[in-house]
């Protein structure tokens, strides 16, 4: 019989005292081997939304399987089956990367004889065999994150939810996780639920993506369907004299609806798409207005998030989701 390494969620609900509804009614089934991205602002839902499938957190009402078990009344073998790299790495500055390793397959129960192959194999995975002897506390970020995932998957879980695990590393570091992930999902079938508040991970990513925003899943699929269903390019001209920017909207209004953009252009999705570019241009030299630049953007996921909720995902602020109660 084959190992059930879906995620299944039903109407899932999380209610703090005195506060909102973190997660409001969500239904959401990951497919074995599959890497989900979970995207949306600070405060949407998405790390309460990990809490649970991960038993660290009951829900308020709804149901949520996990490698095939009740996340409720089999927490257990739920925990048994997965790994979690979340926001907040629990790691020990004054032990080395190798001492971690150690200590987590002891905790995980591993054969004595194979520890200690264990530990090494995990330390070459994820880059960290020339550090594995110093101290946790001499750590970069991004060797704490690569660490962290390492501890994760000691046991060599059928699922891994990583929470936001890129937050604040740079590109180098960044790119390595990436590499691992999909090293994870194409070698060994792993399922992976990935929360992240970058556009660009996702994309490269996950093959589907649900879009989180005050509680509840605004839009799902594939990336690449998710863009099709805005369709429609944007443009985006910036005129050489800035006195012009009016007049340079009025013209771009003939093309389409107003979009956000540079301050310091105007831009519009073309309602015609791509092909009316030739008619923008023209329209802009009959009305005498020089351009510094014109782009034409693909549509994106922000453009996904902007349509569905009206604002945009990047650079959003909002208020961080409660602490548990």
């Amino acid at each position: 019989m084959r190992a059930d390494n879906s995620i299944v969620v039903e109407s899932l609900v999380r209610e703090f005292k005195k506060g909102p509804r973190a997660v409001d009614g969500i239904d959401l089934r990951v497919e074995p081997g599959e890497i989900y991205g979970f995207l949306g602002p600070n405060g949407a839902g998405k790390s309460t939304t990990v809490l649970m499938l991960t038993t660290l957190l009951p829900p308020t009402s709804g149901s949520a399987r996990v490698a095939g078990f009740d996340v409720v009344r089999e927490g257990p073998k739920v925990r048994s089956t997965i790994g979690a790299a979340l926001q907040e790495a629990a790691l020990d500055a004054l032990l080395t990367g190798r001492d971690h390793l150690r200590l987590q397959t002891m905790l995980q129960g591993l054969p004595k004889p194979e520890r200690q192959s264990r530990t090494e194999e995990l330390l070459e995975r994820v880059g960290l065999t020339e550090a594995a002897d110093r101290k946790v506390g001499g750590y970069s970020g991004g060797m704490k994150r690569r660490l962290d995932l390492a501890l994760a998957l000691v046991h060599r879980p059928r699922i891994l939810f990583l929470d936001e695990p890129t937050t604040g590393l740079d590109v180098q570091s960044r790119s390595a996780l990436w590499e691992e992930v999909q090293r994870l999902a194409a070698d060994r079938g792993v399922t992976v639920f990935l929360t992240t508040q970058y556009l660009e991970e996702a994309d490269v990513l996950a093959d589907r993506v649900g879009i989180i925003d005050r509680g509840r899943i605004v839009a799902e699929g594939t990336p690449e369907a998710l863009k099709a269903e805005i369709g429609r390019p944007s443009v985006e001209a910036v005129p050489q004299d800035p006195e012009e920017l009016g007049r340079t909207r009025e013209v771009l209004a003939r093309f389409g609806e107003p979009v956000a953009g540079s301050t310091k252009g105007a831009s519009v999705r073309l309602a015609g798409g791509d092909a009316e570019l030739a008619e923008v241009v023209r329209a802009l030299d009959t009305e005498g207005i020089d351009i510094q630049e014109l782009q034409l953007h693909a549509p994106t996921l922000d453009d996904v998030f902007l349509a569905k909720t009206g604002r945009s995902l990047e650079g959003e602020a909002v208020a961080p989701e409660p602490a548990p109660a």
